[in-house]
């Protein structure tokens, strides 16, 4: 791969560097806390929460955010770019929450300009919840930081490299005004996973060496889409597809794998280094106009030469697997067996999983991670407790975009290349309107343009000119 471009940037970020200014990062939220503006809510305030994007996990990030256990929550704004998706995850959340939404008409917002409105409804100490297509959380959370509002927002944070330089950035406004953000890596609070990941850090299955996941089962989301039907323009069509689009999600392989990446990083406890993999277009139809792979295998390597591998498939009437695994030098434990809840931790003398060799088992049943998440974020909110998670999910986006990149190149790709790379997919997505051009744009045959491993190396897919 072609040494990244440098363009724009006066001092080029590396991995060593960042590593050792995202581990002052907590330190750093702790003192911004000193003598800064009131946004924390006190213990018996309610708190008020906007819901920007109101597809997908829209609806149910709300449910949990009206559902802690620490304090009143109410819904009082919401905002799409279509009035179907708001209407009908306004009527999920007020059959379940009757009681904590406030969300009159004129506090429902469509457009590309609704988050601004919606946010506008809150004060210092209230959440806006993101959770729109990925590549527009840079944009959303520039405002709420400026407003002083607490954000929580889903998985990827990033796509690209210029947009997790920006998310760094963010980082560091957000800390400095005692801002709290929650990100939706879910699994991070998941008391199980905690609890195995203290255990390998006390050396319960010895140095790892290897790990290993797992993501394969059938079509999944918006990832797989024939050609738009002509009942939007593209750019909405492209939204409603998102995980079609690298744009707007980082494509399937972003959206979806982010976890098995970021839970088994998190085990290791450091990024990897570099990637290289493959993967492919299988039985496609003739129409097909998304920019996916159906099949992905992702090597990761860490700094001290051990291995994680990910392997993703989307295919019908294949073998189905949904999970992860630690090899350590004394034993192995298991990350996740089934889903991403309950994660079912387990830790093993050796590598075989018998119950002769089991060390230690999480019990069950296990609390909801998604639910202990907004637990998490609303006690630190209401407590004022130091509280960011914007640079490790920034981070966790740009390694699954690293190993996306070296599929989609067929190139081994670094962290530091993928961190400094200058495609960005969707430069000004701030200024769009509901009229304005798709960031991607059709080639010639009136096709998107789909990665071509070999071919197009130096970035994941070549536009031309448009028809």
């Amino acid at each position: 791969m072609k040494e990244a471009s440098k363009k724009g940037d006066a001092a080029q970020p590396n991995r060593r560097e960042f590593l050792k200014t995202t581990s002052k990062a907590t330190a750093a939220g702790a003192l911004a806390g000193v003598s800064l503006p009131h946004v924390h809510a006190q213990g018996g305030e309610t708190v008020q929460v906007a819901l920007v994007g109101c597809g997908g996990r829209g609806p149910g990030a709300a449910a949990n955010a009206l559902s802690v256990s620490n304090g009143p929550t109410k819904l009082v704004a919401m905002a799409d770019v279509y009035q179907n998706r708001l209407d009908g995850s306004f009527n999920t959340l007020d059959r379940r929450h009757k009681d904590q939404m406030e969300v009159p008409n004129d506090r429902k917002f469509i457009g590309f300009d609704g988050y601004k409105k919606a946010i506008d409804c809150l004060n210092p100490g209230d959440v806006a919840i993101f959770t729109t297509p990925p590549a527009f959380r840079w944009v959303h959370l520039t405002y709420a930081i400026e407003r002083g509002v607490n954000v929580f927002m889903e998985k990827p944070v990033t796509v690209d490299g210029p947009t997790t330089r920006r998310m760094y950035e963010l980082a560091d406004k957000a800390d400095a005004k005692g801002i709290k953000v929650g990100v939706g890596l879910m699994v991070r609070h998941c008391r199980a996973r905690q609890e195995l990941f203290d255990r390998i850090q006390n050396g319960e299955i010895g140095d790892i060496i290897n790990m290993r996941a797992y993501r394969m089962h059938g079509p999944v989301g918006s990832a797989f889409s024939g050609p738009n039907p002509g009942d939007v323009n593209d750019l909405l069509y492209q939204i409603r597809r998102f995980h079609s689009f690298l744009w707007a999600s980082g494509g399937l392989y972003s959206d979806f794998y982010i976890h098995q990446v970021d839970e088994c990083c998190w085990m290791k406890n450091t990024w990897p280094i570099k990637a290289h993999a493959l993967g492919g277009r299988h039985y496609r139809d003739a129409d097909a106009v998304d920019q996916n792979f159906d099949s992905y295998a992702v090597e990761y390597t860490f700094e001290d030469g051990s291995t994680f591998q990910l392997n993703g498939r989307t295919m019908i009437g294949c073998h189905d697997q949904f999970a992860s695994y630690a090899h350590g030098s004394k034993g192995l434990g298991i990350v996740s067996t089934s889903s991403h809840s309950p994660g079912r931790c387990r830790t093993f003398n050796g590598q075989k999983m018998t119950r002769r060799n089991m060390i230690w088992a999480f019990p069950q049943p296990e609390k909801n991670p998604y639910q202990l998440e907004w637990d998490d974020l609303l006690d630190a909110i209401r407590n004022d407790k130091p509280y960011n998670e914007i640079k490790r999910g920034a981070t966790a986006s740009l390694v699954t975009s690293m190993g996306r990149m070296a599929a989609h190149t067929g190139q081994e790709v670094t962290f530091d290349q993928i961190l400094n790379s200058d495609h960005e997919f969707a430069p000004n997505l701030d200024k769009l309107t509901m009229t304005s051009d798709a960031p991607l744009r059709k080639n010639a045959d009136g096709k998107y343009p789909i990665p071509q491993p070999g071919i197009v190396r130096d970035r994941e897919y070549q536009e031309e000119a448009s028809a």
